[in-house]
């Protein structure tokens, strides 16, 4: 679904000299003026690599290197509106809507598991010819992990936004309603999918803003009107349930059996920035430490303020830190 952009606070600028694992922030006039009206950029099919999907692209800037971002579970390319308008004067920006979300087909293998997904953006890659900055929110962030140590001469720079690293807490509270659990049961689907059926358009993106974001109350009404359209369009998509809940059970399965995030991520040896908000309900804070920590060149830029979606709460301030990386890769300081 489409999540509402949020106002963003400006960010003192980091000394010249930065002490070790600091992360350089790039100077906020370096960035265009936030629009929170901006509109999603237009987007189309693109095959890549044997593999199509539905892409919004941003204009393109003085930037060779272009940015790839990738969006979470239920989520879409326009969960990237506003920072990918930040960073266009520095890089063309392509938004990808992930195999059976946003506007963007099932694979034909019909897999929605993070493993296919992975498979999907890598021969998309594979099909552009050229390195990217790959950043990636949530569900997004554990598959550019895989993305990058599996094929590293295909990413200049990594950005994980509150990567889906495991975190096994048995806690609902990380979940928007509770029923969409139980309705992964055989024989409770009927019975609740028919009552989760009946939540309106805005109750639902209400509940994703409750559960996403530090603080929904800063959350522009036109932004919740988006949001609500795409949470309609979604549901005419026969696919859009089986999508949402075989990606979920296969992150989770993964979370619990088989090769760990951890040991993906200590094999990735591009250039990494984690950003990681303090209020996340969703993949807990304690985790950005270690994540940082697995990756060979991992830096850490913490909001304490920020939930679960900091390139759509903070877009200014993630933009200029996502920035601040890709001069200091140039100039051999990362």
């Amino acid at each position: 679904m489409v999540l509402p952009s949020l106002r963003s606070g400006a960010v003192r600028t980091m000394p010249a000299r930065l002490a070790p694992g600091a992360v350089p922030l790039a100077d906020e006039g370096e960035l265009p003026p936030l629009d929170t009206r901006q509109r999603p950029w237009p987007g189309r099919e693109i095959t890549s690599g044997g593999v199509t999907m539905h892409v919004r692209e941003t204009p393109a800037g003085t930037g060779e290197i272009p940015a790839v971002y990738l969006h979470g579970l239920s989520g879409s390319a326009t969960n990237w509106t506003d920072l990918a308008t930040q960073l266009a004067p520095h890089a063309p920006g392509l938004a990808l809507d992930l195999p059976g979300f946003g506007l963007s087909r099932p694979l034909a293998s019909g897999l929605y598991s993070p493993a296919a997904q992975a498979d999907a953006v890598l021969c998309f890659l594979a099909g552009q010819g050229r390195p990217v900055h790959l950043l990636g929110n949530s569900l997004g962030g554990a598959i550019a992990l895989v993305v990058a140590a599996r094929r590293p001469e295909l990413v200049r720079s990594l950005t994980l936004l509150a990567p889906a690293m495991p975190d096994r807490r048995p806690d609902p509270r990380r979940i928007s309603d509770p029923r969409i659990v139980l309705a992964a049961i055989p024989w409770l689907r009927a019975r609740l999918g028919a009552r989760l059926a009946e939540i309106t358009p805005r109750e639902r993106v209400e509940q994703m803003i409750k559960l996403c974001f530090g603080d929904p109350s800063a959350v522009h009404e036109h932004r919740i009107l988006e949001a609500m359209e795409d949470v309609t369009r979604r549901a005419a998509q026969p696919w859009a349930q089986d999508a949402l809940r075989l990606a979920a059970l296969g992150m989770l399965r993964g979370w619990f059996s088989g090769p760990q995030l951890w040991s993906v991520a200590a094999r990735v040896t591009a250039p990494t920035l984690v950003i990681w908000g303090g209020r996340d309900r969703l993949v807990s804070p304690r985790l950005a430490r270690r994540t940082t920590a697995t990756l060979p060149h991992g830096r850490l830029l913490a909001l304490p303020e920020v939930g679960h979606v900091p390139q759509i709460e903070q877009p200014v301030r993630v933009a200029r830190a996502v920035l601040g990386m890709w001069r200091a890769i140039e100039a051999g300081e990362w």
